[in-house]
């Protein structure tokens, strides 16, 4: 079933087609001093590789700092570090549905090159952030995802073999503190596979999104149409689909 004329999607097993220094010491005193520092607070910002917060207040279950939910994005090739294009509009579509809960995001640190084979040390990365905070943070919720090479990163951490080069996948006690997973100019088509149809586990609660003429994703010829999801609705359309999977 096809959405607009732009956008082909892939929703919930169907086509639609469109922590910080610890800061130990021997000292209590010390210590406190520390954390209370100019310097620690930078150190407590940066320390997780460009996790933000944004939103409401926590939730009563999770320690200070805990994100109720947590968007985890992996940028496509070519980007520089960060959430890119895609990832930060949904952050805040997703921070702007989840009014009243805090928000977080984090952008997955790897290297975005152009010969593709970082996707797997980003799933590695993209997986391990998740453990961390998963232990940190017992109630929170996460959102992840990804564009272009970055959804070859998530393929690769939600366990699809053969998506990318190799790399740790999110372990099956965790999956179910997995809400939503949101994908963009997926490589995986191009293999004529979905998500639902390549992972199971994830099927229910993940969308693709691949626009028509998109090579990465549907083999069109079209470049643009791989660099149209920031303006075309579908990022909106990603934040309220995650945005009913985590109500």
């Amino acid at each position: 079933m096809l959405i607009g004329i732009s956008a082909a999607v892939v929703a919930a097993g169907a086509v639609v087609t469109p922590q910080a220094f610890a800061g130990t010491s021997g000292n209590g005193t010390t210590a406190a001093a520390e954390r209370g520092s100019f310097l620690q607070r930078l150190r407590d910002r940066f320390s997780s590789g460009g996790a933000q917060t944004g939103g409401g207040n926590a939730g009563g279950g999770n320690a200070a700092g805990c994100s109720d939910v947590e968007l985890v994005f992996a940028r496509g090739t070519g980007e520089p570090q960060g959430l890119g294009i895609v990832g930060r509009p949904l952050a805040q579509a997703l921070a702007a549905g989840l009014d009243g809960q805090k928000v977080g995001s984090f952008a997955v640190v790897y290297d975005a090159a152009s010969n593709q084979r970082s996707a797997g040390p980003g799933a590695t990365n993209m997986t391990e952030h998740i453990e961390s905070v998963a232990q940190s943070c017992p109630e929170t919720q996460f959102v992840i995802g990804g564009y272009s090479q970055g959804a070859s990163v998530t393929d690769i951490a939600i366990g699809i073999r053969g998506a990318g080069t190799a790399g740790k996948a999110i372990p099956a006690a965790l999956r179910e503190r997995v809400a939503a997973v949101v994908v963009y100019g997926n490589p995986l088509g191009l293999r004529r596979q979905t998500i639902a149809q390549a992972s199971p586990d994830f099927a229910g609660k993940a969308i693709e999104f691949c626009n028509n003429g998109d090579p990465v994703c549907g083999g069109g010829n079209t470049f643009s149409a791989h660099l149209a999801y920031p303006r075309n609705g579908t990022v909106q359309r990603g934040a309220d689909f995650a945005v009913g999977k985590l109500g």
